[in-house]
């Protein structure tokens, strides 16, 4: 292949080009964390590179502000966020 020329990517990305990925919403990023607490590749998440660094500061940000576990040790004792359902509580 020549230098310069854009190439195809083999794999079919799963997101669109304009997703958000929110640091604030654990559930949604708990998918690109493997069970070791590690970030997933772009391999095997199918992202894009622009798409990959933004989940990877999302998840970097939210494991400092504690909404998702830091490495292995916290996996064997803190398990998987759990979803909140964004119905309103009623009494």
């Amino acid at each position: 292949m020549k230098k310069g020329t854009p190439s195809k990517s083999k794999y079919r990305q799963d997101f669109s080009g304009d997703q958000v990925f929110d640091y604030k919403d654990p559930v949604s990023l708990a998918r690109f964390i493997s069970d070791g607490g590690k970030i997933t590749p772009a391999r095997i998440s199918k992202l894009s590179l622009a798409q990959q660094k933004k989940v990877a500061a999302a998840v970097k940000k939210a494991r400092s502000l504690a909404l998702l576990p830091n490495g292995s040790d916290a996996y064997d004792t803190y398990h998987r966020p759990e979803s909140i359902s964004p119905v309103p509580f009623e009494i």
